[in-house]
């Protein structure tokens, strides 16, 4: 090289080296500035839309926000207000009246087998999409316009309102799951997407419950707008309307072999018994708190719309909770992660305790604050802790069976509640705790904190790996999908990209 050329290389480097720290230090202000963190949820959600089908990403939205958020808090404010005013039912009664809500969860994987190999005139998830919304209309106008009604007719209809819940949720949950097999680096996104949607859905919900409560009586929202989202969301039509009956059977027999030797793997029922006991063990007393929450003598006696704006602040915090995940932890390793979500929310529970033992008012914090802290608290932890769970479920799920097995692992899920609520129940009447005596209240809150801490010692049924991996064997992982149930569902994913790609896109957001 000639010696001028050299200078002239040498002399060119420092400012070279010293515009890309400009560049650096630039974009690293830019980053840090009020517009681009504002902006980066939408920059956020573009780039998911342009990954994944627009609809699927409407489709999370109405399931998670509106139907299983909006809807979803007001049916919690409003059954709890239905059958402490209206039927006038013991707290221990209704706990194990709410457990009969979750029977159409447990049934999820019976949902989950209609959806994945029983097309309705070659659409797989549209018209399960609309019988949700249809059953869950007509459940929520039947409790609206009847009033009080025998408690074995308001059981039915409730039930059919989370019936209509169970069916939309178990429909766009295999569309989740398989998303997250085939695009593992947006897995983790896809469920802060619907955690996102949920806590957003329920703060509007919440927030605005007490009011409607308080003006308008128990009334339920109908989740119209999954009929709607049967009609718009993009699904590609099977034309092979005349072997729809055969590819069903043929269909429902890989599922079910399918679906049978996954379970039997270690690595997916060990997992699977932890989830269940985990939410088995934390036992629920919510009614026991409710009613003594609004009871005038031995609680604080709040109001209708003070309740609502517990709860939307709960889910504000449900959103904190879905961001912590979202930056700091959604690269954890399963076991870690899960083992310390799982001691802070044994921890959270002793500040129930501190409340209903009034100790907060000796150490001179007011109730009010007091229960909007401890519902913060206990809201971002649940939430950190409940996250993972689901990532690990989607990573337990092979193609083409995915839709059902997912709702298999959310059986499996509904009956550790149903359990949580029942056995909540059962200690509340052991314990005498009624409409009107709390004495034994701070007692049942203990065990319930005892059973959150013995918890930990299952933590070895968990795995140790990171979420991006993939936890079952590649040879079951696909067995089923090359067995072909032939999915024409959804097009939810652009078939040439790729994983590394999708990655490239989310470090540069």
């Amino acid at each position: 090289m000639d010696p001028l050329e050299t200078r002239e290389l040498v002399e060119k480097s420092p400012t070279d080296s010293s515009r890309k720290d400009d560049c650096q230090s630039s974009e690293t202000c830019s980053r840090t500035s009020p517009l681009y963190i504002l902006m980066e949820p939408f920059q956020w959600l573009q780039m998911l839309s342009s990954q994944l089908n627009p609809t699927f990403i409407f489709g999370v939205a109405v399931v998670y926000g509106f139907s299983q958020g909006l809807s979803g808090s007001f049916f919690k404010v409003v059954t709890d207000y239905y059958w402490k005013d209206v039927q006038k039912v013991q707290p221990s009664a209704v706990q194990l009246y709410m457990g009969l809500y979750y029977i159409p969860w447990v049934m999820k994987p019976i949902w989950g087998l209609f959806t994945d190999v029983f097309p309705v005139r070659g659409y797989k998830r549209r018209p399960y999409f609309i019988v949700a919304g249809v059953l869950g209309c007509v459940s929520a106008l039947m409790i609206a316009l009847l009033g009080k009604v025998p408690i074995a007719v308001a059981l039915s209809c409730l039930i059919g309102i989370t019936a209509g819940v169970a069916i939309a949720d178990v429909t766009i949950d295999a569309c989740i799951a398989k998303n997250s097999i085939e695009i593992r680096a947006l897995a983790p996104d896809m469920q802060s997407l619907c955690g996102f949607c949920s806590s957003l859905g329920a703060l509007i919900g919440y927030s605005s419950s007490g009011f409607f409560v308080h003006h308008l009586g128990p009334q339920a929202v109908p989740p119209a707008l999954l009929i709607v989202l049967g009609f718009v969301i993009y699904e590609v039509r099977s034309t092979s309307l005349q072997s729809e009956k055969k590819k069903a059977v043929e269909g429902l027999q890989i599922a079910l072999r399918g679906m049978s030797k996954t379970i039997k793997l270690p690595q997916v029922w060990k997992p699977s018994l932890y989830m269940f006991l985990s939410l088995a063990l934390s036992i629920s007393t919510h009614e026991g708190h409710f009613y003594w929450y609004t009871d005038p003598k031995a609680g604080p006696a709040f109001s209708q719309e003070f309740v609502g704006i517990i709860y939307a602040v709960g889910a504000l915090a449900s959103i904190a909770g879905v961001l912590i995940y979202q930056k700091a932890l959604k690269n954890c390793p399963f076991r870690s992660l899960i083992l310390y979500a799982q001691l802070l929310y044994g921890m959270s529970g002793m500040l129930d305790l501190t409340f209903v033992l009034r100790w907060n008012l000796a150490l001179g914090v007011p109730d009010y604050f007091f229960v909007i802290a401890e519902e913060c608290v206990t809201r971002i932890i649940s939430r950190i802790r409940w996250m993972p769970m689901i990532m690990l479920s989607t990573r337990l799920c092979p193609l083409g069976i995915e839709g059902t097995f997912f709702a298999l692992l959310m059986c499996i899920d509904s009956l550790g509640s149903l359990s949580s609520k029942w056995g909540g129940g059962v200690l509340l009447h052991l314990f005498h705790v009624t409409r009107t005596d709390f004495t034994n209240l701070w007692l049942v809150i203990l065990i319930r904190n005892f059973l959150r801490f013995a918890t930990l010692g299952l933590i070895f049924l968990v795995p140790r790996g990171d979420q991006a991996d993939s936890l079952i064997p590649s040879d079951i992982l696909t067995a089923n999908s090359a067995a072909s149930l032939d999915d024409d569902g959804l097009e939810l994913v652009p078939v040439k990209e790729t994983s590394e790609e999708v990655q490239l896109l989310i470090d540069e957001k």
